[in-house]
């Protein structure tokens, strides 16, 4: 992708255009126009943009106190009186350093905002502060009338630390990007070839590299288990809360913590295409990329600030046709300017969205698309792919039927006692199974393949054989069960354990549905959507899988490049569909669906198809997914409605509708009550949370 950055501070940008901070056109990352000094992240420009707040809003504050205590109307209110000599002029010098350097950022925000041709916040403060500074100091020298650099002063205050508060917001939402980056150790213990450890920097890792990782230390890249065995929690990347078991032949995500056991790694991934990279990088993008509410916020902030400047017009010209001061009816324009300005709206969406991406990356959830995400709130229907989605994608024992007076352990130990012979898939199965009930295998003698039909050999000098149905067809051997007749019709795989040729069981195979399966798709349910599935597979185990799920729909024997026309017709039924799917064959499904959600990502987070990328395997994720859509939405709707909302009765009030009950505003009340809906935007979204289903 073309990047371009900023001339002047080297900023970068994915797209064309001018610099957010400078205003300065940008530039293609290569020109020679591009500075050559180091670049300037996003977070780099808000820590300076939070100094320079802060140091602008004391320096402001400490001048202020001299201009409070030689205003008369402070000096009224307060019942002291300081008056010398020139004591005017001192005010004017005071109140015009505070208006140039405490209201600077204004200032060159309005030139920013009316060359953009997009009159924003910073037009309004800019305006109301320009008002005010310009009618003081013609008092001061000489017009009739009463200045009111107090207010100025105290506005400018305000707007300084109300932007000071926004800047510390954003960047606390920003900070989950630090954290990140932070899981990495420096150091990792480097195995050479010659079997001796050294400490190297990760940065000089390469892949193939083998890293030794003791007890209780920070994995220092991505890779897979070569030796040992440990449990490794990942919970800050992935948000599993339960540390995972890890074996040889596992992979490993850079930054977990690794457990009791030491481990040796040989390294997959290093620098950015390692998974922690990866997800800084989704993570940037996301709280970078544009929101559809978004749009609305800055359409509003950009009719607000055209209201504010009409009904400031209407006040000042009202008030002067009803034989008010000039003072007076400027004084109510600048508040109503104040009152109305869209600070908070423009903080409203964006701040959101920044906690919504970083809080789902920390949960394993990660957003690519935040249009597509917003629309996971509305979904009507969830389309699952089968495969390694609502199943495993191994195959295991779902069945054990004994039949005569053998029992279902029995039947297992003879099957699994022979199977561990043999490598096929449905001998792992088996094996499992015997392992997960804790059963001891016999030894077995006389071991012999019987191609196409099954194996058998000598347990305890007894012949056993584990058959397929060929075998018993030949044999003549019948089978009248009910329970087993109903195996074939669900699709399963089914062995059959003989006896001294002696049918005593039957063992039933199968993907297994995974437990968290049946979960996510009841939680689903209850929200109302639509729960169907996709598979490749014949309608007998898309029937078993569907009925054991309760799911609402099933599509059988569909082909990859097939699986999206499923997907249009859904849609076109007028259901919102969210596609969940591995994200290799079902790339064009994801694609096709409004909103595409790959699960069980893993280390490969860059899969391009997908709106929302769920690190594990675990579908309950999914339903994660949306509750943070609609949580997050949630937010937005509350902080439009604060930051817009106060302006119902706050207008009319500052325009002085009740002027004659001796009710006003002024400027600095003005400046407080704006600045105090920023502040419960900014803390609103701070109470963003996420309701994981484990």
């Amino acid at each position: 992708m073309e990047k371009y950055k900023c001339p002047k501070c080297g900023m970068e940008y994915d797209k064309p255009g001018k610099c957010t901070m400078d205003g300065a056109e940008l530039v293609e990352a290569g020109d020679d126009k591009s500075p050559s000094t180091p670049k300037h992240s996003h977070h780099d420009h808000h820590a300076m943009m939070v100094k320079d707040f802060k140091k602008r809003f004391f320096v402001s504050v400490v001048l202020t106190i001299p201009i409070l205590l030689l205003s008369p109307l402070i000096q009224k209110f307060a019942g002291f009186t300081i008056a010398f000599a020139g004591d005017k002029y001192l005010l004017f010098i005071l109140a015009t350093f505070i208006f140039f350097y405490g209201g600077w950022p204004f200032l060159k925000g309005l030139f920013t905002e009316l060359k953009n041709k997009l009159p924003g916040m910073m037009t309004l403060i800019a305006l109301a502060i320009t008002v005010a500074f310009v009618y003081s100091s013609a008092v001061v020298f000489g017009l009739k009338g009463k200045f009111f650099f107090w207010e100025l002063v105290t506005l400018i205050d305000i707007m300084l630390l109300g932007h000071w508060i926004e800047m510390r917001s954003v960047m606390g939402a920003s900070k989950a990007l630090e954290a990140l980056a932070k899981l990495m150790p420096s150091e990792a213990h480097l195995i050479k070839s010659n079997g001796k450890t050294i400490e190297t920097p990760i940065s000089k890792l390469i892949k193939g590299d083998v890293i030794l990782v003791k007890p209780g230390e920070k994995i220092p890249s991505d890779g897979i288990i070569i030796k040992g065995e440990s449990n490794i929690n990942e919970s800050m990347l992935t948000g599993e809360s339960k540390p995972v078991s890890k074996k040889k032949g596992d992979k490993v995500i850079g930054g977990s913590v690794n457990g009791e056991g030491a481990i040796h790694i040989k390294v997959t991934n290093t620098g950015e295409k390692s998974y922690l990279s990866q997800v800084i990088r989704l993570v940037r993008e996301a709280q970078e990329s544009k929101s559809k509410t978004q749009d609305l916020a800055n359409t509003a902030a950009k009719w607000l600030t055209i209201i504010s400047i009409s009904i400031g017009s209407i006040t000042f010209v009202a008030w002067l046709l009803f034989k008010e001061t000039l003072t007076f009816a400027i004084e109510r324009m600048v508040t109503v300017m104040v009152i109305t300005c869209p600070h908070a709206l423009g903080l409203a969406v964006p701040l959101v969205v920044a906690v919504s991406t970083s809080l789902a990356a920390k949960n394993g959830l990660l957003i690519r698309n935040r249009a597509s995400f917003e629309k996971a709130r509305k979904i009507d229907a969830i389309v699952f792919d089968k495969t390694g989605t609502l199943t495993k994608g191994e195959f295991g024992v779902t069945d054990i039927i004994p039949l005569g007076n053998y029992k279902e352990d029995e039947v297992l130990l003879y099957a699994a006692s022979l199977e561990a012979n043999s490598e096929n898939p449905i001998a792992k199965g088996v094996i499992k199974k015997a392992k997960e009930k804790k059963i001891r295998l016999i030894k077995v003698e006389k071991f012999l393949n019987l191609p196409g039909k099954g194996i058998q050999g000598l347990i305890n000098n007894k012949q056993i054989r584990v058959v397929g149905p060929n075998y018993l067809k030949e044999n003549r051997i019948k089978i009248e069960n009910k329970k087993v007749d109903e195996l074939s019709k669900q699709g399963k795989t089914t062995v059959y354990v003989l006896l001294e040729n002696k049918l005593i069981g039957a063992v039933a195979l199968a993907d297994l549905i995974r437990d968290e399966s049946k979960e996510a798709i009841k939680n689903l349910k209850s929200m109302g959507i639509k729960c169907m599935m996709l598979t490749g597979d014949n309608k007998q185990v898309a029937q078993w899988v569907a009925k054991e799920l309760e799911l609402d729909d099933f599509f059988a024997e569909v082909l990859p490049h097939e699986k999206s026309k499923n997907i249009k017709k859904i849609q076109k039924k007028g259901l919102r569909v969210a596609m969940v799917g591995d994200g290799v064959n079902d790339a064009p499904a994801l694609t096709q669906a409004d909103v595409g959600i790959a699960i069980g990502a893993g280390t490969d987070v860059a899969i391009e198809s997908a709106d929302v990328i769920l690190v594990s395997n675990d579908p309950r994720d999914v339903v994660s997914v949306i509750g943070l859509a609609k949580a997050t939405y949630g937010k937005m709707k509350q902080n439009l409605l604060w930051a817009t909302g106060y302006n119902i009765f706050a207008i009319p009030l500052a325009a002085g509708i009740l002027y004659k009950y001796d009710i006003l505003l002024s400027p600095a009340m003005g400046a407080v009550f704006m600045s105090l809906s920023t502040v419960i935007v900014a803390v609103n979204a701070r109470f963003l949370s996420i309701k994981r289903q484990k």
